[in-house]
């Protein structure tokens, strides 16, 4: 039986709960808030207040108008989304079948593979640029959007191979077994029983691997150079002047850049708290 004071003793601990979370949430939203009163803020009024919590005096919505049609910002999207799709199905379709592979074929390398998946995630991206622009330089690859899918693709199979691995690990090996032994090959296995199971890993993975690949920066600066191939990272960076810079379009533009990874993740959220569970459950 629960008695009054503990139930007066959980009342004001789901009080003090959610009054801190909100706390929390709130001063995670500032830096947003802030920005978007910037985004709607004119170049004068910046200059004049440099307070970028003061609400703007004249809101100026035309500003994301501006940096989407004549700044260029939606051809920077364009881009960033024909760069992004290709590398998140290419990373997840070729990472889903090396993770069935290491999950349930049993050969003398098995281990050895799956430890050099995990190396690669451990290597600094960092260190590769003068190797990967070298590389791009002598196959053609350089200032083209393959380049940078390919690279893309390359750079995320170690962490979708380790993610998925563990996400099949929890699969019993008698449901492969008992499709076998009614004649179904590995490909039919691989489409009929491993796609569908893997469903919440590879949405929350979709998830991740979009906003990696569409926030990223190192691999469009290091390959891309013509300003018509340029993602919106790149198009935000060409937007920082020398000597003075439109804080307000920059703010504009970086809101527009977010849309893509956030209606993603909309789409996909039911799947996404569950995948990440999941797939870390068992190593």
């Amino acid at each position: 039986m629960v008695t009054t004071g503990t139930k007066s003793a959980r009342i004001r601990f789901g009080a003090f709960f959610y009054i801190a979370s909100s706390m929390l949430v709130g001063f995670w939203l500032l830096p947003i808030i802030f920005a978007f009163f910037t985004s709607v803020k004119s170049l004068d009024e910046i200059m004049r207040n440099p307070y970028m919590w003061a609400i703007p005096k004249v809101w100026e919505f035309g500003n994301f108008y501006e940096v989407f049609v004549k700044v260029g910002m939606g051809r920077y999207v364009f881009n960033t989304v024909l760069i992004t799709v290709p590398s998140v199905f290419f990373a997840l379709l070729i990472s889903s079948l090396s993770a069935f592979a290491l999950t349930f074929y049993k050969f003398r390398t098995n281990k050895f593979l799956f430890l050099m998946f995990v190396a690669g995630m451990m290597l600094p991206f960092q260190m590769l640029m003068i190797p990967v622009y070298r590389f791009s330089d002598a196959t053609g690859l350089i200032n083209t959007r393959l380049g940078v899918i390919l690279f893309h693709v390359a750079f995320q199979l170690g962490f979708c191979t380790f993610f998925l691995r563990n996400f099949l690990k929890n699969v019993p090996f008698s449901l492969f077994e008992s499709a076998r032994i009614d004649g179904a090959n590995d490909l039919l296995i691989y489409y009929k029983i491993v796609l569908p199971l893997t469903v919440p890993a590879m949405a929350a993975l979709a998830v991740l691997e979009f906003t990696w690949i569409w926030n990223d920066l190192l691999w469009s600066l290091v390959i891309i150079q013509s300003d018509h191939l340029k993602p919106v990272t790149l198009g935000l960076a060409n937007m920082q002047g020398e000597f003075i810079s439109n804080y307000n379009m920059i703010a504009a533009g970086s809101f527009i850049a977010a849309c893509g990874p956030l209606a993603l993740f909309l789409m996909f959220q039911r799947y996404f708290i569950e995948g990440l569970t999941v797939g870390a459950e068992k190593g």
